[in-house]
């Protein structure tokens, strides 16, 4: 997914996604532990795919902020 496809959900949605890809990373290791990994270039991807989710949800909570703060001044 990119990550503009990302920054059009809602931090509801990201989180939900978020979770997703941590079960699929944990599915993944336990193959790799077993012997049973198939697609070692997954890893990689789903790794990238939760740092990619976390980067657009603290950016989303600073524009937040920076939008309460700036109503908050006027």
């Amino acid at each position: 997914m990119s990550a503009q496809e990302m920054r059009d959900k809602t931090p509801d949605q990201l989180r939900d996604e978020l979770v997703q890809l941590k079960k699929e990373a944990f599915n993944l290791r336990f193959q790799q532990a077993t012997g049973q990994f198939e697609n070692t270039a997954r890893m990689r991807q789903v790794r990238r795919d939760a740092a990619r989710v976390k980067t657009i949800l603290n950016e989303k909570a600073a524009a937040a902020a920076s939008d309460a703060t700036i109503e908050a001044e006027a």
